[in-house]
């Protein structure tokens, strides 16, 4: 009788194993619990992956435009996104404490050495377009300068408003601060006009921890000259065309100008991984680059053509 229970319990457990692989190739067919992405498992509370995404402040309103969206269709993946500037987002992939580091420059040769001695490659992949809009206060008479005209008025030559066609009023300098890729590439490619060149910002300039505050700062102040990507522009900032020279042409920072070429002072946008990405961040960059360039153009940055 004790035989027949244990293989009448045995008959039972394999029918019933039977029957949750039955259950689970029919819910995997119907989708059961929203999108999944290839090769990925479900733990137990739901969530496929947790993605960490650190670092460009320039970047960060816009890459929390597409968790949302990203999140939206796939709920089963949750994505961290924080700012802190494009240096302290390389830092962390390098050191291995985020999945995706999001930058407004390249990575430089140090930043590339210092991952290497770490065992890690990081990997560029280019996510948008950015134009880098000079700004002023919209009662600010001047409506153009040369790149050598900002260069000047941001290392000190240039310290009146006057020199350059505007009022009797001395210029108040603002910029990014130097952990920001924004910053870096400003210092390198207007300040220093793409040269090898050790020039600096005026020690009179005014370090601005984010975006925002360049753009409140020239929204009250006559005075004053900002810098920010286009993005970061509001209709209360007055944006200046900028000359490559005093040939011209003077061009405003635009999407179409950026894609044509004829805008000066203009960059992609980068996010930068350890090493190929896989699984659920590799799903996610390639969402970015396809359909999330729609949060791309909603945000006021460039589209990748």
């Amino acid at each position: 009788m004790q035989r027949y229970r244990n293989r009448r319990l045995d008959v039972l457990r394999a029918s019933s194993r039977r029957w949750l692989v039955l259950a689970a190739l029919i819910c995997a067919l119907a989708g059961c619990g929203g999108q999944q992405l290839e090769g990925q498992v479900s733990n137990a509370a739901g969530t496929i992956a947790s993605i960490q995404n650190k670092g460009s402040d320039t970047i960060v309103n816009l890459a929390l435009a597409w968790v949302e969206a990203y999140t939206a269709a796939y709920p089963q993946v949750s994505i961290s996104v924080t700012g802190g500037g494009s240096g302290t987002g390389i830092a962390a992939m390098i050191n291995g404490t985020v999945d995706i580091a999001n930058a407004s420059r390249e990575m430089k040769e140090e930043e590339y050495q210092a991952a290497r001695a770490n065992g890690i490659e990081p990997i560029e992949h280019v996510v948008a377009q950015d134009a880098i809009a000079v700004v002023v206060h919209p009662d600010n008479p001047v409506d153009q300068l040369t790149l050598q005209q900002v260069s000047d008025i941001y290392t000190g030559r240039i310290t009146n408003w006057l020199q350059v066609g505007g009022e009797d009023r001395p210029i108040v300098l603002l910029s990014r601060e130097s952990n920001s890729g924004t910053y870096v590439y400003f210092l390198e490619n207007v300040v220093r006009l793409g040269k090898e060149s050790d020039l600096l910002l005026s020690p009179d300039t005014l370090l601005m921890p984010s975006s925002e505050g360049i753009g409140a700062e020239v929204r009250q102040n006559r005075n004053a000259i900002g810098y920010d990507g286009l993005g970061y522009v509001t209709h209360e900032e007055k944006m200046l065309a900028i000359a490559r020279d005093d040939a011209g042409p003077y061009v405003l920072p635009s999407a179409s100008s950026v894609n044509d070429g004829t805008y000066a002072i203009a960059r992609p946008l980068y996010m930068y991984t350890a090493g190929e990405p896989t699984g659920a961040v590799a799903s996610f960059i390639q969402w970015v680059l396809t359909e999330g360039q729609v949060q791309v153009d909603d945000l006021g940055f460039v589209p990748l053509q």
